[in-house]
């Protein structure tokens, strides 16, 4: 088996090994096997180490029946001499913080609140952990918070040791382990013991801090976001960056930027009913009009127009408007939007045509289709033809 350099010490991110074999996978990919490695495989919550062997791209790193699998974007030519490794020390540094970080945030909530975490995902821009309780309040949430920093600031050892299933007795564990053989345990004297086989901090201290963004309820339980270490100040950063364009934008500091927003919010929701009442006199206007230049047919007053680039729920509405006032009117109106014809037909209760009838030979002259019913019909296809040849095929079969 493959020696784990991460689980002797988590600092290492160089080294040179020899390869044991170089196969591909099920999947036609290749990968290395080494002697030993300092690459982190993907597991329990943590996502994996990347960086090079000998200037190749390590892409992924798995851990399959014991075998730790390096994958490389493309195969070593000689597998004789000794391969060096490199680890993306940024990007396990990372994975270190926010994965101690966890550990302390769910153990505050668990001596604070006594809420259990039931799940947790470390994600490329903030984790989450999912609390085994239905609600929680703004005051839980800093309460947490508050104990979980004030372990970081008090630069608490965090150690791991390897045990056997007969001495886990002896720890306060706070989740029994999934595993029964090869025990590791990651440990904060007098706070919290955890079964994890993820790479970790010597102490609190290097997690920096911890902070809350959210929370939200999901499948009964609550799912809370926060972010550790480094990506506390990159959020910081970026929330400042945010906060100093709109305090720009809107020419106000940013204790009043609530109350302005909330007044442009009432603003806007006010101009978008007056907007709306115009629209709505606007079809009036149109539709009295279509009804003017209507033409008079034996049983029925038809109204017909073809349109370029308009919505086809504004044609609808029209239609509907033309015959909720004009009890004998049928409607034909077509629409010429980006390549695409489409059209609606309705009538009032007075006349007799069917117009699901009537229509049914125009929507293969456009390798269309539609439906609907007796009084009213919408649908499109390909513009094969023109608006005003659709619409006069239209009128024609009704």
């Amino acid at each position: 088996m493959t020696k784990k350099l991460y689980y002797q010490d988590a600092y290492i991110n160089s080294f040179t090994t020899s390869i044991k074999d170089q196969p591909k996978d099920e999947n036609n990919q290749w990968y290395l096997i080494l002697e030993e490695t300092a690459f982190y495989p993907t597991g329990g919550g943590q996502p994996t180490d990347l960086g090079t062997l000998n200037n190749r791209k390590v892409i992924n790193v798995e851990e399959i029946d014991g075998e730790i699998r390096h994958y490389i974007d493309e195969p070593l030519e000689s597998l004789s001499s000794e391969v060096a490794g490199e680890v993306d020390w940024k990007r396990r540094y990372d994975h270190m913080q926010q994965h101690s970080g966890q550990h302390i945030l769910s153990a505050a909530f668990e001596e604070a609140l006594q809420f259990k975490t039931i799940s947790f995902h470390l994600g490329k821009e903030m984790l989450t952990i999912d609390l085994d309780v239905e609600k929680l309040t703004e005051e839980q949430a800093s309460e947490a918070e508050r104990l979980a920093n004030r372990v970081i600031q008090e630069s608490r050892s965090i150690e791991t040791k390897w045990i056997t299933e007969a001495e886990l007795s002896q720890y306060p564990m706070r989740k029994q382990p999934t595993v029964t053989d090869d025990i590791r345990l990651v440990i904060i004297p007098d706070f919290d013991y955890n079964g994890c086989g993820g790479t970790h901090p010597r102490s609190t201290s290097e997690v920096g801090a911890i902070k809350i963004l959210d929370w939200e309820k999901h499948k009964g339980h609550i799912r809370l976001q926060f972010v550790c270490g480094n990506r506390v100040l990159m959020q910081l950063h970026q929330k400042n960056k945010l906060l100093k364009e709109l305090t720009g934008q809107l020419q106000v500091p940013e204790e009043t930027m609530s109350s302005v927003v909330q007044r442009l919010l009432e603003k806007q929701k006010e101009q978008e009913k007056t907007i709306e009442d115009m629209k709505e006199r606007l079809f009036s206007y149109e539709a009295d009009e279509l009804m003017n230049e209507g033409t008079r047919q034996s049983d029925y007053v038809l109204i017909q127009k073809a349109y370029q680039n308009r919505p086809i729920q504004e044609l609808q509405k029209l239609a509907q408007h033309i015959t909720s006032e004009k009890e004998d009117a049928v409607v034909l109106l077509v629409v010429h939007n980006e390549g695409k014809l489409q059209l609606v037909g309705a009538k009032g209760t007075s006349p007799t045509v069917n117009l699901k009838e009537a229509v049914r030979n125009v929507f293969p002259l456009i390798n269309g289709k539609g439906g609907g019913k007796e009084s009213f019909v919408q649908g499109g296809g390909e513009a094969l033809m023109s608006k005003e040849e659709l619409l006069q095929e239209m009128v024609k079969n009704v």
